[in-house]
């Protein structure tokens, strides 16, 4: 996989290699932003977790107004507006000392991320070769996880759970990171005169068509928001729960390594587990991620002990890579030429599971108490796993599509 190396255009390594330095920034302050909000601000878990999913139940909607715009404007005007308006709002966390500045901002970060994700993997495969578009996607996702290994160790010196400061410090990055892109976006002139590939452009009503006419893509969204009703629980109520139940000692140090292992086995096993899964169907790889996630969650709330609970983290990464590492070409195998940026704006719609998430899980908490979290684990994870026989029936929907479009010998698009 790796001999396309070489085939890689100058301004897609632009952008993995900027994604790993601007992960690694977020993932300095971000992931601590809910321990901050209730441990230095005395807010209830239920108050942040509701926050979390407003914000981004935002970044869910104009996640799709993004990609469609990338479609009829162009990339790079989406791409170095949102890059430059993310900097600004991470540097005002580090102003702010209210409770309803922080949700303001965080409403405001969650649309700048979903402008500029979908417009960055329209571009990749803008720019990628049919045969090198699962290596550029993946570049990007182990980039990804190669900041976040490093991000939270860093924040846990610089004190993120208790300052915003590191959320300043994230801002410029995100600037500097800004300059490089609006440089190769420049020099290589992309995104000036172009819409899309094709040149053609697209309504955003025309565009919404998608969700009605492409039923595999319709049921992938709905399952991924299942799925993230558990992978959401990584990345917000564990972090409340390590952070506060008794039963941990230095709970905050115990998510911060607990974070890094996650990121830690994804450099390590992604590309093996790529290179084992390329003949497969994406829709099986996705599908075998869909259960071991599921299934793993519960273990956070089972386990207190640190090498049982690393085992589980590895395990849970495990089905994470099946699930993620493929995901991107998914799409793009289903997107026409002319929707790239809105079908990957599209998705976007499959993160109201990690919308949800947050708060279905701190309203668990609150409910049971910080000593009891666990059971908010458990009853997550079983609500998950309905994603897995969902899955299988998109599998199977995907394995008749690709059929008709071999028999027909194109490409089935949204009007087909």
């Amino acid at each position: 996989m790796f001999k396309n190396l070489s085939a890689v255009h100058p301004v897609a390594w632009n952008i993995v290699i900027g994604t790993l330095f601007v992960r690694f920034a977020s993932t300095v302050s971000m992931p601590f932003l809910a321990i901050y909000l209730t441990s230095e601000k005395h807010i209830s878990p239920a108050m942040v977790g509701i926050m979390l999913t407003v914000s981004a139940f935002l970044g869910v909607f104009f996640s799709f107004i993004g990609g469609s715009l990338s479609d009829r404007i162009g990339r790079k005007k989406i791409l170095l507006t949102s890059i430059f308006l993310w900097s600004l709002t991470l540097i005002g966390f580090g102003l702010g000392d209210s409770f309803g500045w922080f949700f303001i901002l965080n409403s405001i970060l969650n649309i700048c991320s979903s402008f500029f994700e979908p417009s960055s993997r329209a571009l990749l495969s803008d720019l990628t070769d049919e045969k090198s578009k699962l290596l550029v996607f993946n570049l990007r996702y182990a980039a990804i996880n190669v900041g976040v290994a490093i991000g939270p160790l860093v924040g846990l010196y610089l004190g993120s759970s208790h300052s915003t400061l590191p959320f300043v410090l994230s801002g410029i990055v995100y600037f500097f990171y800004g300059i490089t892109l609006f440089y190769m976006l420049s020099k290589y002139k992309i995104g000036e005169n172009q819409t899309s590939s094709s040149g053609q452009k697209v309504s955003m009503k025309e565009s919404l068509s998608i969700l009605r006419k492409d039923v595999v893509f319709a049921l992938t969204i709905l399952t991924i928001c299942i799925y993230g009703l558990g992978y959401s629980q990584s990345f917000s109520t564990m972090s409340q729960y390590f952070a506060n139940a008794p039963q941990f000692h230095e709970g905050i140090k115990l998510y911060a390594y607990l974070t890094t292992i996650n990121a830690v086995t994804v450099v390590l096993l992604q590309f093996p587990i790529v290179s084992r899964m390329k003949n497969f169907p994406p829709t099986v790889s996705m599908m075998i991620g869909n259960i071991i996630v599921s299934l793993s969650v519960a273990g956070f709330g089972i386990f207190t002990n640190f090498y049982l609970l690393a085992i589980v983290m590895i395990v849970f990464t495990i089905g994470e890579i099946f699930a993620f590492t493929f995901t991107d070409v998914f799409v793009d195998q289903l997107a026409p030429e002319e929707l790239k940026g809105t079908y990957f704006g599209a998705m976007g719609f499959s993160k109201f599971g990690f919308v949800f998430g947050p708060a279905l899980g701190g309203s668990l908490l609150s409910y049971f108490g910080y000593e009891k979290g666990g059971y908010a684990f458990i009853i997550i994870s079983i609500i998950a796993f309905f994603s897995f026989p969902m899955m299988l029936f998109v599998n199977r929907l995907f394995q008749k599509r690709k059929k008709v479009e071999m028999q027909s010998g194109a490409k089935l698009t949204v009007n087909s």
